[in-house]
């Protein structure tokens, strides 16, 4: 269904402030006129600064709820009608929140954490493809909170891959989103940087699994699956890893796990000290790495879950289209993308669904920009805002 195009009746908007939209970064929540029309929609992206101001000078208003602290994601979803899109801003405010409970040692830390891990395999399981998308459609230069939901994303769907029980793979996802609560004060600012780390930041770096194991246990968190997948995350099977140096078996898969999803989100994400990947070269690192480890099914696994052109790509077609991946492949079928630029470049004011197993829709090549065309993410996944 198209997105609605107006505010909710009785909606309070707020004027958006500068330095709260970002050029190149795609919008998290929709922007309205000062008439409650969408005047940006979720998924668009401003090319450049001139382009901010002129629409700071317009007007840009958003509803107020996008700004309140104690937004929750809606648990009462109907099966089948999930909107990983509309949950997104909540998850990443309700993981924030999360983050602030184990710190505080609050008494409901754990049901928070384990509550919101189960909400994400939940939307993972209802809505795959358009969940997957986040991760690459944000992934241009995610906060260290959108870094640690992509984590449990990506861990959902190599989990599921290599058939673990939901059980396990729900502990893994909680790993994944509080692995790195003691480097979030300072991951932004590591990742906008250029320089080196200092002494500090390194050991404080060192030292992020068994402070965040430790933060978990004072916060009343002793699920040992839990805290051991924290504990060896950046193990490695070759002894080289960190804090205790183990090596082969005595690693936990679901620590390799967790490594090996923050590794991809770590490449394809761009750093103050080099550009991002694109899917294409992301994939060949990760397959390079397998040869090297002791462990190659969960390297295929990650690489099968996400197939070659994983929802939120954007991929160039046969007949010179731009296109952004919709849809993994189903049985026979290929891949389902939809067309966002004719084939001079020129943008469609819809998207065009296309199924990539027809050559003239055939898949060339991963499309590498420079910045992410605008979109509406809403529109696209066939979803009403």
């Amino acid at each position: 269904m198209p997105e609605s195009r107006t505010a909710d009746a009785g909606q309070s908007l707020v004027r958006v402030a500068p330095g709260v939209l970002v050029v190149g970064k795609p919008l998290p929540w929709p922007v309205f006129d000062s008439q409650g029309e969408v005047l940006l929609a979720q998924g668009f992206v401003i090319q450049s600064d001139s382009q901010l101001e002129q629409l700071y000078k317009r007007g840009m208003f958003y509803p107020r709820q996008a700004e309140n602290p104690d937004e929750e994601v809606q648990e009462d979803v109907a099966e089948g009608e999930r909107n990983p899109f509309s949950d997104y801003r909540a998850l990443l405010k309700t993981l924030r929140r999360t983050h602030q409970a184990i710190s505080a040692r609050d008494p409901e830390a754990r049901l928070k954490l384990l509550g919101l891990a189960r909400l994400i395999d939940r939307i993972c399981r209802e809505a795959p493809a358009p969940t997957l998308a986040l991760v690459h459609l944000y992934s241009v230069e995610p906060t260290a909170t959108e870094q640690s939901l992509f984590y449990a994303i990506v861990c959902h769907f190599t989990a599921t891959e290599l058939g673990m029980d939901e059980g396990r793979r729900v502990v893994l996802m909680a790993a994944a989103l509080s692995a790195n609560l003691a480097l979030m004060p300072i991951l932004d600012r590591l990742n906008a940087s250029s320089h080196g780390l200092t002494d500090q930041q390194r050991t404080i770096i060192r030292r992020h699994p068994q402070l965040a194991a430790r933060a978990l246990h004072d916060a009343g968190i002793e699920n040992r699956l839990l805290l051991k997948i924290i504990l060896q995350h950046h193990e490695r099977s070759d002894g080289s890893g960190y804090p205790e140096g183990l090596e082969g078996d005595t690693i936990l898969p679901e620590a390799s796990i967790l490594a090996l999803s923050e590794h991809y989100v770590a490449l394809i994400s761009r750093r103050g000290y080099r550009p991002r990947r694109n899917i294409t070269q992301a994939r060949k690192a990760i397959a390079e790495a397998a040869r090297e480890s002791s462990r190659p099914k969960l390297f295929q696994a990650l690489l099968d879950a996400l197939t070659p052109f994983p929802p939120g790509a954007l991929v160039r077609l046969a007949n010179n289209e731009i296109a952004v991946v919709t849809h993994r492949p189903e049985q026979r079928s290929g891949h389902v993308v939809k067309a966002i630029t004719d084939p001079r470049g020129n943008a469609y004011l819809t998207g065009f669904r296309h199924t990539t197993d027809l050559l003239e829709f055939n898949i060339r090549a991963v499309e590498v920009v420079e910045m992410m065309p605008p979109m509406d993410f809403q529109a696209l996944w066939d979803y009403q805002a």
